[in-house]
């Protein structure tokens, strides 16, 4: 008899959970809390504008044309990708900005300009974080993590220390580049980590390996596409998706869990997987059957949340490229109020994002679509009164780059940050973006991809093995459903 598994959440984690799942064999529901997929990447539509929710970066093509390959499929089959050149803009003052261009040869040309030498280094650096690229996305991240045996081979131990797992990006960056323009632009990608370089492992230069080499794409008509694909895909395959299904608890009997409580009653499977967030889930448990209790999960460094505003403008605006950084304030000061005194920042950088700039379809004729986001701590405070002080910053500093007035052509305006992230994903202290990547919560010392008390209860997502991000969380799903495809089969 065809065994069933419910996949709890319907993010990029759970529905390649249960695509994989479904692919094996099994029956596959998706019990999801919200109206539709994609967890962040959820998407809305007003005033004719189509705004991404979340993710807005499609980096590590490759880990996407590996998901799909999996199941007979590719990309495009199901959302067309076009290159964005130059990969984003950078504005470092009022009269200083770099678009990094797609081109590799143009690109050591403009490292060159800031510092003689930088090509070649850059070469050097690239050779490097190629290598770490390969061991780290063929062997590191498809790791289970559940025993330290998993990485006790000679060949890894080898590995972790050619990869630079012990030693911080911080000083492994320095010994290649001292401009400190060039510094700003190569430890960009490691934001994405949630974490300072500082406190990252060297071995992540992967991430820019996967952003020069590997380049900075855009699925047309938005991000979400990629969901609809994978949506597409899990139906092909069999997966059930329940909308409006918030799990509210669940039936243990023996140190199994028999089903989850919905609104509609109860759900009964043979295996379960949360792919909604570890926390929530914990807490949906109890004392006596969670993994980690709440001293262990307010120790834990998270990786920052976000105050995102959608705006809908009447006009075209310009000096604007799809993706643009403001690093025009001090990131110390911005990062020590994110990471070691956490506050609402006192004088932000932040990200802009137009995607009308390449995508007509998420605009109106002659409008942009725009997104703009503050990395901010977790668990502050969040009011009205504190976002439009935000707001206000925004669009002088907005205003001042493009050159025009914005504020007068706004058609529609939404705030997003901690208490959203809450109400809708029950995100643990309002975060965006899971666990930061660091030394101590690397590997198998992330939060396990299974319940230690219970026999048929596992996790997936930005919470556990391998980390934050799209792709991470697309192997995630394969992770976890090749362990309960291994222990259900027994």
């Amino acid at each position: 008899m065809m065994k069933k598994v419910i996949v709890i959440g319907a993010g990029f984690s759970g529905l390649s959970a249960a695509t994989e799942l479904a692919s094996k064999g099994y029956e596959v529901q998706i019990l999801e809390k919200n109206d539709h997929a994609g967890g962040r990447a959820r998407v809305f539509q007003s005033n004719g504008f189509t705004f991404d929710m979340g993710p807005s970066w499609y980096w590590m093509p490759d880990i996407f044309e590996t998901y799909f390959n999996r199941f007979g499929k590719k990309p495009a089959d199901y959302y067309d990708l076009v290159r964005l050149d130059p990969s984003y803009s950078v504005i470092l003052s009022e009269t200083e900005k770099i678009d990094l261009p797609a081109n590799y040869a143009d690109l050591k040309t403009l490292f060159e300009s800031y510092e003689p030498g930088a090509a070649a280094q850059l070469d050097a650096f690239m050779e490097q974080a190629a290598y770490k690229y390969k061991v780290g996305i063929q062997d590191f991240v498809w790791k289970p993590s559940r025993k330290i045996t998993e990485f006790l081979s000679l060949k890894l131990l080898i590995d972790a220390i050619r990869i630079d797992v012990f030693s911080s990006f911080y000083k492994h960056i320095r010994k290649f580049f001292t401009s400190p323009t060039l510094l700003k632009l190569m430890e960009f990608p490691i934001l994405f980590l949630g974490a300072i370089s500082q406190n990252t492992p060297a071995m992540y230069s992967l991430m820019n390996y996967a952003e020069i080499k590997l380049g900075t794409w855009y699925p047309m008509g938005g991000m979400h596409h990629i969901v609809k694909g994978m949506v597409a895909l899990a139906e092909e395959k069999g997966v059930k998706i329940t909308y409006n299904a918030e799990v509210q608890g669940f039936e243990i009997v023996k140190g199994k869990v028999i089903g989850v409580k919905t609104a509609a009653g109860l759900q009964k499977a043979d295996a379960f997987v949360a792919g909604a967030d570890y926390h929530h889930v914990e807490e949906l448990l109890g004392d006596g059957l969670r993994n980690y209790d709440e001293a262990y999960w307010d120790k834990r460094v998270m990786a920052p949340s976000s105050l995102l505003f959608y705006l809908g403008i009447s006009k075209r605006l310009p000096n604007l490229k799809h993706h643009n950084l403001f690093f025009d304030r001090d990131f110390t000061v911005h990062s020590h109020e994110i990471y070691t005194d956490p506050a609402w920042p006192s004088d932000p950088l932040f990200y802009a994002s137009a995607p009308s700039v390449t995508d007509p379809s998420v605009a109106p004729e002659g409008c942009e679509n725009i997104f703009l986001l503050i990395p901010v701590a977790p668990d502050l405070e969040d009011t009205e009164e504190g976002r439009e002080k935000y707001f206000e910053q925004l669009m002088d500093r907005l205003e001042a780059h493009c050159g025009v007035s914005i504020r007068d052509s706004i058609l529609y305006k939404r705030s997003y940050a901690h208490r959203d992230f809450k109400s809708d994903y029950h995100a643990y202290k309002g975060n965006a973006y899971g666990l930061a990547n660091t030394l101590m919560q690397t590997a198998i010392l992330k939060p396990t991809l299974k319940n230690k008390h219970l026999d048929n209860l596992y996790y997936t997502g930005q919470l556990t093995v391998p980390g934050p991000g799209v792709p991470p969380s697309l192997i995630s799903g394969i992770v976890v459903a090749t362990e309960v495809d291994k222990e259900l089969k027994g």
